[in-house]
């Protein structure tokens, strides 16, 4: 009798907050699509050759299909209004399908022009889909190639409410 129980609180238990999600207080400016690659490099550490993650490069895209701007390293997002954003990780959690890239909680650094960004202070990469490493081809005939995966994700870009 004591298992059936068990079974239950276990099956209702409160599931963990997403760490990625922004404070209550953020409000949510723009949300788009980023469709591209996430390039890694054959590197050897210690005579161990593994993938190493290089860069992301992918076109952002609104809701209604409309190229909105960049995705590049830095990790930087450029808008067509040539504002511009640097990103440092807050929070990065695995999504829940492994075969994608975490998701993560960005804060934002305006580095461009005056424009849609220029207000931004957090984003959110989430709904991501595939662009994890290779899992294998990385060995010494392959050192220092690189692999572009394709992935896609969606990217919200939250102000502050003041």
């Amino acid at each position: 009798m004591l298992l059936p129980l068990l079974l239950l609180l276990v099956a209702h238990a409160p599931q963990s907050a997403d760490p990625t999600l922004p404070p209550p207080a953020a409000i949510a400016r723009y949300t788009v699509v980023g469709r591209g690659v996430q390039i890694y490099k054959c590197t050897a550490q210690a005579n161990v050759f593994q993938w190493i993650f290089q860069e992301p490069e992918a076109t952002l895209f609104d809701q209604t299909g409309a190229e909105t701007g960049k995705h590049s390293a830095g990790p930087t997002w450029t808008w067509k209004d040539g504002s511009a954003l640097v990103g440092k990780v807050l929070q990065k959690s695995p999504a829940p399908d492994p075969a994608n890239i975490p998701w993560l909680l960005l804060e934002a650094h305006p580095t461009g022009a005056t424009g849609a960004l220029s207000r931004i202070t957090l984003i959110r990469r989430s709904n991501t889909q595939a662009g994890q490493a290779p899992a294998t081809g990385c060995d010494a005939h392959h050192q220092n190639s690189l692999a572009r995966v394709p992935y896609q994700a969606t990217y919200t870009f939250y102000t502050e409410n003041k």
